[in-house]
């Protein structure tokens, strides 16, 4: 199943720079299987340039996602901006040379392009997702709390040290 919107035909264009424009939301993420996201609300902007024996796909995404911190499980937003360029060639059968070249078979009269907008915006999530209140020390909750009370570096030894081990340790 695809996503019909995000089916461009290049067939009927005239050779130039045509602009198309995207929402995309959690239903699109959903169709990916991918529900890291609490809410999405992202414009996806695709430029594309029809030129005689090749296409040149210019994407841009811009938006937020709203983010569950991986340490104290708070939301927060995370701001996405990403672009991407690639060009499409024809050929005799479907492959992607380098990342940025795709060849699909002469013939086809039309590219969805919903895989490269969900790779873009997977990409730019951070792998450690930390609410920015933890890195400047202003968030507070139960799970921080209970974080730090758990550290092992917080905690003072509550038993002395055996006498015969300090003579050792003075002996190194």
């Amino acid at each position: 199943m695809e996503l019909k919107e995000f089916t461009l035909p290049f067939v009927g264009l005239k050779q130039g720079k045509h602009n198309f424009s995207f929402a995309i939301d959690n239903k699109f993420f959903k169709h990916f299987g991918f529900d890291d996201f609490h809410k999405t609300k992202l414009e996806g902007k695709l430029v594309l340039d029809k030129k005689p024996s090749f296409l040149e796909l210019h994407f841009d995404i811009e938006g937020e996602v709203i983010l569950s911190c991986d340490v104290s499980t708070e939301f927060f937003s995370h701001i996405v901006k990403s672009k991407y360029d690639m060009i499409v060639k024809f050929g005799a059968t479907r492959e992607t040379d380098p990342d940025e070249i795709l060849i699909i078979p002469e013939g086809s009269y039309q590219i969805n392009v919903a895989q490269y907008f969900y790779e873009m915006v997977v990409l730019s999530i951070p792998l450690k997702r930390v609410h920015p209140g933890i890195k400047n020390g202003t968030l507070k909750n139960d799970i921080l709390s209970k974080l730090e009370q758990l550290d092992p570096q917080n905690k003072k030894p509550a038993i002395s040290k055996d006498p015969r081990w300090e003579k050792l340790e003075s002996l190194l």
